[in-house]
């Protein structure tokens, strides 16, 4: 795999996984409904994808290193792959009711993300138990923010 597209893969994996379960977790907790669960991960899908994609082209162009073929294939893979996860947090919202499929999410994306900062240490060298329980924490205390978010609007606006 080469290197823009591993930054791609890399990106859209890491932000599919913690974007969608934020806002699958905030969503449930401020509403409780499974229809906006799922209207929810498909709009993040497509406009988090579409942002991160952008953010990431300027990123590369702002090297000035790369060439128009490399800042396109970033590009192109981290839409792809933020698209392509983000979309695999829906299958459980269609198959389980809204608590299972919520738990069943939750593990889904430490499954995602502790598999990838395994793999990422081992290419970099580093302890695979340092990376996976950085990135592991951040996923949660995501978790656990956009929850009492979504209590603390449906308090407020009377949902």
């Amino acid at each position: 795999m080469n290197t823009q597209f591993r930054k791609g893969f890399g990106f859209g994996l890491t932000s599919g996984v913690i974007t969608t379960l934020g806002l699958i977790v905030g969503l449930d907790a401020s509403t409780g409904s499974k229809f906006a669960v799922i209207a929810g991960i498909i709009a993040i899908a497509i406009a988090d994808a579409c942002s991160d994609a952008l953010g990431m082209h300027i990123s590369e162009e702002s090297t000035y290193r790369r060439t128009t073929a490399q800042i396109w294939e970033a590009t192109l893979s981290t839409f792809f792959f933020k698209f392509a996860f983000a979309l695999t947090f829906v299958i459980p919202f269609l198959l389980l009711s809204l608590q299972n499929a919520l738990i069943l999410c939750i593990i889904w994306g430490l499954f995602l993300i502790t598999t990838y900062s395994y793999h990422l240490a081992k290419k970099t060298k580093v302890a695979p138990h340092k990376v996976i329980l950085e990135h592991v924490l951040i996923m949660v205390l995501v978790i656990v923010v956009t929850y009492f978010v979504g209590k603390a609007t449906a308090m407020l606006f009377g949902f």
